[in-house]
Parts: C-alpha cells; sequence; structure tokens
C-alpha cells in the first residue's frame, strides 16, 4: 500500500503535540477541532511592525528595539525584500518538499543577519509582559523555521529572538504606548525534524485511540 503524502506546518506540529488523535482526525479530514473566533488586532499590528521593520531595513538599520541590545551588535536585517516577502506570504512560505513528497511549510515575521548566518526574529504580541516560560511555547515553531531554511541552503544560528510588545499606557488622541522584551530562544533542530517525521509515521497509521476532551467522542 502506497503512503500518503501531507502538508505540514509548525502550527499542525503543535496540535500533533497537544493530542495525537485531534492531528490525526485533522490531517485525514475526517474531523477538526473547533476554532475559537481568531482576534483581528494581533494580525493588524503584524502588518504594521513589518512595514515598520521594512523601513529601517531600507535604511540598512536596527531600529531602536533591536539597535540598543548587546546581543545583536554587528547584526543587521535580512534585506532581500522579495524573498523576504515570499518567506512571509502563508500560502507560500519557507518550503521543504521530502523525497517522498511531503511538505513541511512555515512563515516568518523577520530574519537577522550575523556574518554569514541568518538568525529568525519572531514578533509578539501580549497584553502583559511575558513570564520566563512564555518563550517554551514557541521552541518548535523557531527551530522549524530555522530547520526550513538550513534545507533551503542557508545557514542559520541555533538561536532565534521573540520580539514581545505589550501595552504601557495610552497618550493623547487614543495612541497605545508599548514596551518589548527581546528574548533569546535556544533552538533544537534535530528534535523538530523528529517531530515532523513522528508525525508522518502517525498519519500512516492507524487514528490514535487515547482522546482528549475535543476530540472525545468524534467519529
Amino acid at each position: 500500500m502506497e503512503k500518503e503524502t501531507f502538508n505540514l506546518s509548525p502550527s499542525s506540529l503543535s496540535l500533533f503535540n497537544d493530542c495525537r488523535r485531534c492531528f490525526w482526525l485533522t490531517l485525514h479530514n475526517k474531523w477538526q477541532r473547533p476554532k475559537g473566533i481568531f482576534p483581528s488586532l494581533p494580525s493588524g499590528i503584524d502588518l504594521v511592525l513589518k512595514e515598520y521593520f521594512d523601513g529601517y531595513m531600507e535604511k540598512n538599520q536596527l531600529p531602536p528595539e533591536l539597535n540598543k541590545d548587546i546581543r545583536l551588535f554587528g547584526s543587521k536585517l535580512f534585506s532581500d525584500f522579495e524573498k523576504l516577502q515570499e518567506w512571509r506570504d502563508n500560502r507560500r512560505g519557507l518550503v521543504y518538499q521530502d523525497s517522498e513528497g511531503n511538505i513541511i511549510r512555515g512563515a516568518i515575521d523577520n530574519l537577522i543577519i550575523r556574518e554569514d548566518k541568518l538568525i529568525v526574529l519572531d514578533y509578539k504580541t501580549r497584553g502583559s509582559p511575558p513570564k520566563d516560560d512564555t518563550p517554551d511555547y514557541y521552541i518548535l515553531q523557531l527551530s522549524l523555521y530555522s530547520f526550513l531554511l538550513r534545507k533551503l541552503g542557508y545557514k542559520t544560528e541555533d538561536l532565534a529572538y521573540l520580539l514581545f510588545y505589550y501595552p504601557s499606557h495610552i497618550i493623547g488622541l487614543g495612541q497605545i504606548i508599548f514596551n518589548t522584551s527581546l528574548v533569546e530562544v535556544k533552538l533544537d533542530i534535530d528534535k523538530a525534524e523528529e517531530t515532523w517525521r513522528s508525525a508522518l509515521f502517525l498519519l500512516n497509521n492507524n487514528c490514535p485511540k487515547e482522546s482528549c476532551e475535543w476530540c472525545n467522542g468524534a467519529i
């Protein structure tokens, strides 16, 4: 029997880690975990941030949020705008296809260059400052981005940066002032690839029986 091929992403692999049965049912189009209403504000801020960073990229500068950080001394923003636009696009993004036809893809926010290596930079909007364990939730996502860049032939660091924006106060005319926090995240790129391979193995076998509160009783 010929194996099926699948198109996966960091979000689908996050579901794999959360519940194997939800993941299997979703990728086999049998059932899908109900989704809540996605707020539009983070998406709007994300677009504004990308335009803001692109303005500094055109000037070959780091924005103040990054320029003041000693960890980024000697770094600069990735300056191939057309390629960056492609890699940001959810319908295109960073894409790798294995020898069996399985695809893994992801869409990044931005990249930093240090010497000849790329570093993933991801923006996050929160209502409050990040906690000590907040970055842990993004290790798989960021590791997969770096894995994809390496598969495309680029050198990458074994780390990434999360740039958190969270509200501070409001000034005249309703303008919201944001604080920022730049957090360095240690990546586990081998674990990211292993997770992808494990997910593919699961998908080519029978649906798991163990369920969660979401998929209990589904199908």
